[in-house]
């Protein structure tokens, strides 16, 4: 499941009700070009019946689109774009001034942006280290994770866990604005060579210019995106000309190639690409093989000792009970125990018996007693 907004500090978002105004704007545009396809297009196709069929799939088709759109639409602005985690989550990334000598200081050399100064950088408003791709929203009023932009229509930031609903969401109206131009200009011819009431020839014209041009720009903008995700970049990263550490060149440092570009805004699975589901894996954290294997080390250090004493506790484990299975514990031998005039050795007693050290030493116990019964 995506996740949502649920930290106390952001749930006051929707209550500025101002900067719903665009949300709803959009509502109320895709609401108008539905009612408006569906009653003065559609359902007069389906009143005729050499038309009958083709209003039928029509109907499928532009409704299929609605859906995934609105699916899209709601999950750009449901779903929390990611942010840095807190200190209670990971405490590495908790701003602490420290010395320029310091360990912590020499992290920066790891990450792709840092300061003119080499330091890591920063946020002085969360007080938090900023990953690579990071940068702080003001409106949001936090750090965004990979930030694309902050887009009023959807009344939220596009960062790293949003990225490919925003991307769905140019697809989907892209291809409903299409298919309600070309498939409605025959509406339009017969609304202007026809006689029909001023209000239908009104609704239908201005659906058909209204989706017409709600086409092209979001045409333009779909391409833009697309070539960025090609890039492997940001539209902030694109406005800032990101270059490599080097020098050479303007191609990202986190260009991955076609394919892994793709992947990384829209997901792992290429059967999941066109829907709204299964976003990209990882924590938004890391963007290149050196600092995703840094911050792999640096987590899994701190678990490291802890599962090697588990995985040692198991093994001895393990040892005695297989020693018990093939060979029986000390209670269970049976008849008299060979004694030697010196002290047993562990290491021959072992080879002839098959006993564990804890056994050995069980058994060198009962020697003991047994000489000390014997002897006056």
């Amino acid at each position: 499941m995506p996740e949502m907004y649920g930290d106390p500090a952001k749930e006051g978002r929707f209550g500025e009700t101002a900067k719903l105004l665009p949300v709803f704007f959009v509502v109320c545009n895709i609401a108008g070009l539905w009612a408006i396809y569906m009653w003065f297009h559609c359902y007069r196709m389906l009143l005729i019946p050499d038309k009958h069929d083709q209003a039928v799939w029509q109907i499928a088709v532009f409704n299929s689109i609605t859906f995934f759109l609105l699916l899209s639409y709601v999950q750009c602005i449901l779903v929390h774009p990611g942010t840095i985690p807190s200190k209670y989550e990971d405490s590495s990334w908790e701003y602490v001034p420290q010395d320029r000598s310091s360990p912590e200081a020499g992290a920066a050399a790891q990450l792709q942006e840092t300061k003119k100064t080499g330091d890591r950088r920063h946020c002085k408003w969360c007080a938090k280290f900023k990953p690579d791709r990071c940068h702080h929203c003001r409106v949001c009023r936090m750090c965004i994770l990979k930030m694309d932009h902050h887009c009023p229509w959807i009344y939220n930031c596009v960062g790293f866990r949003n990225h490919k609903y925003f991307f769905l969401l140019l697809v989907y109206s892209m291809a409903a604005c299409h298919f309600i131009t070309w498939t409605m200009l025959e509406s339009v011819m017969a609304s202007i060579d026809t006689t029909m009431p001023f209000a239908s020839m009104f609704a239908i014209l201005f659906g058909e210019t209204l989706a017409a041009f709600l086409g092209i720009l979001v045409t333009v903008f779909l391409g833009f995106h697309i070539y960025l995700t090609m890039k492997g970049m940001t539209t902030i990263e694109f406005c800032e000309k990101t270059k490599t550490k080097d020098g050479k060149g303007s191609r990202s440092p986190y260009d991955r190639g076609i394919a892994g570009n793709i992947r990384s805004v829209l997901g792992d699975n290429p059967l999941f690409w066109c829907l709204p589901m299964s976003p990209p894996s990882g924590r938004g954290l890391y963007y290149t093989e050196e600092d995703a294997r840094l911050g792999r080390d640096l987590e899994g250090n701190r678990g490291l000792s802890k599962r090697r004493q588990r995985s040692s506790k198991q093994q001895g484990r393990q040892q005695q009970r297989d020693s018990r299975q093939n060979y029986g514990t000390p209670e269970d031998v049976s008849g008299p125990i060979l004694l030697s005039s010196g002290p047993l050795s562990g290491e021959d007693f072992g080879r002839s018996n098959g006993y564990g050290a804890a056994d050995l030493e069980l058994l060198n116990k009962r020697r003991t007693q047994d000489c000390g019964s014997l002897c006056p």
